[in-house]
């Protein structure tokens, strides 16, 4: 009887062994058949990842994976960029509308013709930048470092510039209607009129 007893009590733990393997093996099938988005992808509807995935649990694309973007396809919307490191990059031309820029190092970059409407560059070092004929209507540049920088033709429509660092900056032909240059340093800049301060 003890014999019957122990191959019974065998027999059933080497059911459950199989249950439990099964079922872990079909968690695992199930997670293999999530598929891969490439960074900055939009899901079906349209949303960027950046947002869906904190619907749906994907993960997030990390500025590294931001910034690869960028280079490579010379777009990047909506995305996160913040403390990204693109000194002396070209960017000439990109789609950053909407990007977060914060505390960005740009440094002699060249953003000339580039779509900023919208974006974040609070912090940003845009020092010796060429932003000739950008256009940054609405943009966030509150405190930005733009020393030096050529913004030439640019639309600074609506842009935030409170307490930005205008020196020497050129806003030859800008348009800057209705931007906030509360506390901004516009010593020296080249075409910077009082007559733009609104």
């Amino acid at each position: 009887m003890k014999l019957i007893f122990k191959r019974l009590t065998q027999w059933v733990v080497a059911v459950f062994l199989v249950f439990v393997v099964g079922v872990s093996l079909l968690d695992q099938s199930s997670a293999l058949a999530v598929p891969m988005q490439s960074p900055g992808a939009s899901d079906q509807t349209g949303m960027p990842l950046a947002q869906a995935s904190t619907q749906t649990g994907l993960p997030m694309p990390t500025v590294a994976d931001n910034v690869r973007r960028l280079l490579e396809t010379n777009e990047c919307i909506g995305c996160n960029l913040a403390g990204a490191m693109l000194k002396d990059a070209n960017l000439q031309t990109a789609n950053l509308e909407g990007a977060n820029l914060q505390g960005a190092g740009l440094e002699r970059a060249n953003l000339q013709g580039t779509n900023l409407i919208g974006a974040n560059l609070q912090g940003a070092d845009l020092g010796k930048t060429n932003i000739a004929g950008a256009n940054l209507e609405r943009a966030n540049l509150f405190d930005a470092d733009l020393e030096k920088a050529n913004l030439q033709g640019a639309n600074l429509q609506g842009t935030n510039l409170q307490g930005a660092d205008l020196e020497k900056t050129n806003l030859t032909n800008a348009r800057i209607e209705g931007a906030n240059l509360r506390g901004a340093d516009v010593e020296g800049a080249i075409g910077f009129t009082a007559t733009m301060i609104q």
